[in-house]
């Protein structure tokens, strides 16, 4: 059986279903999101192995042969790339089930949710690049609506600035597909990489390659394209923070990048040496901007640009071991950073304030949120023995070993500047004297507390996944993808035939 499709039809299935039968059922919308989640989840996790058994697994819709009909692709990246967002959105899901009381029409909730799943699922796994930006818009619009669902006067206002600046780098990215389509007179990924591979030195590519770099720089949040994040993340409900800075912007923006670049165009030194200088621009400046807020969900937001940044400069690298520094790396961050922003849900829901000074002694009466909150700190500051020690490690070890001695040293001191921000938070948040207004504050309900445990373990015993049994098909796989480059195009047209 061809899994593959699967991927779309029961997020979007779930979606439909939802609004039909919510507003009769209170507890279908709730129930039928963590089961179309978990589904989704163990259906990855078999993804992983079926292609490192078999190889790269198509799908032809329809029927239709491509490049004439459209092609679902499942390889070692897509499929590492499916566990990485379903993982995190089954966790946010049971999150939810209590988080989401405080708000009406919970239905709207799951809806759009589902819908957002569902375009980073059709992403992740299309083989045609006008369906990668149908996908993306479906994926996009959702997250528009998601972040104004409190419908108060910040999150309305922040959603309107992100759906500006998310159009606007539609409008880039669609522009750069149309002269693209334009150029090869396809939009199957594979023929067209084919294509391209043969008309090497046009400067439209150069101007296209521009475009793609801005346009999905503007949905990854890299500086100088992250004006819009520091407003949005935080004024969304907590699950949706998590899922906009845990999976949203690596899906919508790196994995954009690394498929168009490493696939289709063919990655060159330049953009190699752009990557590496907006990744490193951009850990710097991310962790600056952050160490100085006492909003907590603002000061996760701009410590997501400095943590892409180190996703964005294994990437810029472009050696194998960077490669894999960056690829785990993003894998990790999605789990460390939906955790805090999890914790931050927690809080917000004991206390109603996202002010650090404000509170103070919260690990008395939240212990299970002060736990998986330091753990969850320890990790995105690059502590040992949890998992974003072990990626940083990889990434530091990689640019040694290419030579670039300065992005090296600019790591290690970005996450010692981090570990300096997350121990104010500690300091501020969880530990010192209890202040008399929190005297009644209490730990979350039981489905807030469990999905935050298991983020917590994972933290925990995430550096596993450098174990070669692990490895192999997971992280190892996802990089040969990568370093496959154009060969991409072969390998599925081989698979066609």
């Amino acid at each position: 059986m061809n899994i593959t499709p699967l991927f779309i039809v029961l997020p979007l299935g779930g979606a439909f279903l939802t609004p039909l039968l919510g507003k009769r059922w209170k507890y279908f919308p709730g129930a039928a999101c963590n089961i179309i989640t978990f589904c989704m989840l163990c259906l990855s996790i078999a993804a992983v192995a079926m292609v490192y058994r078999y190889g790269i697994i198509m799908y032809r819709v329809g029927g239709w042969m491509p490049p004439v009909g459209i092609a679902l692709v499942l390889d070692s990246l897509s499929a590492f790339m499916l566990v990485t967002v379903n993982l995190v959105a089954f966790i946010v899901a049971v999150y939810s089930i209590d988080y989401m009381k405080m708000y009406t029409a919970r239905w709207n909730f799951y809806t759009l949710f589902l819908l957002m799943i569902a375009g980073m699922n059709g992403m992740i796994i299309t083989g045609d690049l006008f369906n990668l930006f149908v996908f993306l818009e479906i994926a996009s619009i959702a997250s528009y609506a998601l972040v104004a669902f409190g419908t108060e006067q910040e999150e309305l206002e922040a959603a309107f600035k992100y759906a500006v600046m998310g159009s606007l780098a539609s409008s880039l990215i669609l522009l750069g597909i149309a002269l693209l389509y334009g150029f090869t007179s396809t939009l199957n990924m594979a023929d067209m990489a084919q294509i391209i591979a043969g008309r090497r030195g046009s400067q439209l590519l150069l101007f296209v390659s521009g475009l793609f770099i801005m346009g999905f720089g503007l949905k990854t949040a890299l500086i100088p394209f992250h004006a819009w994040l520091p407003d949005a993340h935080p004024s969304a409900p907590a699950p949706i923070s998590a899922m906009l800075s845990g999976v949203l912007i690596k899906t919508l923006g790196i994995y954009s990048l690394m498929r168009i670049f490493f696939s289709i165009l063919g990655m060159t030194d330049a953009v190699l040496n752009i990557l590496l200088a907006l990744g490193a621009v951009s850990m710097a400046i991310g962790v600056f901007l952050a160490i100085g807020q006492w909003d907590f969900k603002r000061l996760l937001a701009y410590h997501s640009i400095s943590q892409v940044g180190y996703v964005m400069l294994g990437i810029g690298l472009g050696t194998p071991l960077g490669i894999l520094g960056g690829l785990f790396h993003l894998f990790n961050h999605s789990i460390f950073k939906s955790l805090l922003f999890l914790n931050s849900g927690a809080v917000v829901y004991a206390t109603g304030t996202r002010d650090l000074r404000l509170m103070g002694g919260l690990k008395e009466r939240m212990p299970v949120t002060a736990a998986t909150s330091f753990i969850a700190s320890m990790s995105i500051s690059g502590v040992p023995p949890f998992n974003g020690f072990w990626s940083k490690l990889v990434i530091i070890v990689a640019c040694v070993q290419g030579g670039r001695y300065g992005y090296a040293f600019l790591a290690a001191l970005v996450s010692l500047i981090t570990l300096a921000s997350f121990m104010k938070v500690q300091r501020y948040a969880f530990y010192g004297r209890l202040g008399e207004k929190w005297r009644h504050a209490a730990e979350v309900p039981f489905s807030m507390r469990f999905a935050m445990i298991v983020m917590a373990a994972a933290c925990l015993f995430g550096g596993a996944l450098l174990l070669p049994s692990i490895s192999a098909p997971f992280l190892k796989g996802a990089e040969e993808a990568l370093l496959l480059g154009t060969g991409y195009a072969g390998r599925v047209m081989e698979n066609l035939k």
